[in-house]
């Protein structure tokens, strides 16, 4: 067993000794499983047929259409932060190996639709970016189908008195062209959690070192992106009227070894890496994506995370996949990057080439099974959420009140209906699972578990 078990690039895929790793059917699910995660009018063509129409009032009680998106995991609200976050992942894995999926692209294309046609809908009302749909608190304290909620779908927006620049620069970021929604953020600036932190917390809050900063300079970073076009025509030089903040921020980032949907210090310098690699302006991008990945590689004198014994990479907090699946899907990402530049990583005692960052993301899997739902024969049957843990509509046409779902949530049977292609949290510290819904931090999946996902599957479809 390698040092490294990014538990199957990252739990896609069960690794065996007579097996072979179908990437193709891996991607494919990865992809199904947001059709799963969506919210209101389902269209004619959904593929996930268990799931039907649901809030579909949402956006009623501010005069708003908003119908649609995606729930982030195993509940029934919708969290702008997370969701727009695993549009952007989903968007950049398209950019960066969607030449890889084939007929799986146009699935792929839909599901950032879906998420983006949303994100427009939050941002409709002048002055005001959406941020949840849905009273968490209620919410979390029922187990129910979407199609049955009967919660209170409460609308929370950040406004100018009530600013949210998370919320509102990642939502720039997920549609790269959204100016006016990220000089929203910027003159407005506020931490979203003081505005609107009964709608959000404790679930999304921001948590990150330095707050907010680091999403309005990921929003300016997709920005400038959508301004300039493709990487290969992007000037050098000057990184748009944007650079200062962008420059300023980055140089005192701490955190070289944290993305995810609350902190983006190492994807904005992997993502402007490439703009400046090879050429006389590199700083600050290409030395701190360089020594994010010394913070990775597991024999790294810099290292700052930590492995299972079996070698999966494990960072604080509960849902490890998370990190595993987005942080692996950097490594792959700056390993492009570094080949096409004839480019390596020295991390003092080594030099680290592109190829050992992609043997890094195509890591063993601890306990020999598979982190996907449908993949293989031995996956969770149990994981933490509500609609596949409970009778699907057709099977069960009456209406399930708030706890008369309870005894579905307790009970040792499977989960009635698959969730294909969810990814679940993840192994313990000790390389162990308890296949047990109430275990929600190992058990329970997320939209922004998958996307990074999407990405890398279809790089080893096409490079097994």
């Amino acid at each position: 067993m390698t040092l490294l078990t990014l538990l199957a690039v990252l739990g896609t895929v069960m690794v065996d000794k007579v097996g072979s790793q179908n990437y193709g059917d891996a991607l494919s699910k990865c992809i199904l499983f947001f059709e799963g995660q969506r919210s209101g009018k389902l269209p004619s063509n959904q593929r996930m047929i268990w799931r039907k129409d649901s809030a579909l009032r949402d956006g009623s009680d501010l005069g708003m259409d908003l119908l649609g998106g995606y729930y982030d995991a195993g509940d029934n609200v919708k969290f702008i932060f997370p969701m727009a976050f695993s549009t952007t992942m989903l968007a950049w894995s398209v950019i960066e190996f969607g030449q890889f999926m084939g007929p799986d692209l146009q699935h792929a294309l839909d599901s950032i639709r879906w998420g983006a046609d949303y994100l427009l809908k939050s941002t409709d009302l002048p002055g005001k970016v959406t941020a949840a749909v849905g009273n968490p608190i209620a919410d979390h304290n029922c187990w129910e189908r979407s199609e049955d909620m009967d919660t209170p779908r409460t609308s929370y927006v950040v406004n100018q008195t009530h600013p949210g620049s998370e919320v509102s620069a990642e939502t720039a970021a997920a549609l790269a062209a959204s100016s006016l929604v990220f000089e929203f953020a910027d003159k407005f600036r506020g931490n979203y959690r003081d505005s609107v932190g009964q709608g959000v917390c404790p679930f999304y809050c921001d948590w990150g070192s330095y707050s907010y900063m680091d999403e309005l300079i990921w929003g300016a970073a997709w920005l400038f992106k959508g301004f300039s076009g493709v990487f290969e025509n992007a000037p050098q030089k000057n990184l748009s009227p944007m650079a200062p903040l962008v420059n300023g921020d980055l140089q005192a980032a701490k955190t070289l070894a944290e993305f995810g949907w609350d902190t983006k210090d190492a994807g904005i310098n992997v993502l402007l890496s490439w703009l400046v690699m090879n050429s006389t302006s590199a700083e600050p991008y290409v030395p701190q994506a360089d020594r994010f990945v010394c913070s990775v590689l597991p024999e790294s004198p810099y290292k700052s995370v930590t492995y299972s014994p079996g070698g999966l990479l494990f960072k604080s907090g509960g849902n490890n996949m998370q990190h595993a699946t987005v942080l692996s899907f950097l490594l792959l990402v700056y390993a492009q990057y570094l080949k096409k530049h004839d480019g390596s990583v020295n991390c003092g005692t080594f030099v680290a080439a592109p190829s050992r960052l992609k043997q890094i993301v195509k890591g063993q899997n601890p306990l020999g099974m598979s982190y996907m739902v449908g993949f293989s024969q031995n996956f969770s049957k149990r994981i933490h959420h509500r609609a596949s843990s409970l009778p699907s509509i057709g099977a069960h046409s009456r209406h399930i009140k708030c706890k008369d779902g309870s005894p579905y949530y307790e009970t040792l049977k499977p989960n009635p209906n698959f969730l294909t292609g969810a990814i679940i949290g993840g192994l313990d510290m000790k390389d162990q699972f308890l296949d047990n819904r109430t275990n929600a931090g190992e058990s329970e999946p997320t939209t922004y578990i998958n996307a990074p996902l999407v990405g890398f599957i279809a790089y080893f479809k096409a490079f097994p």
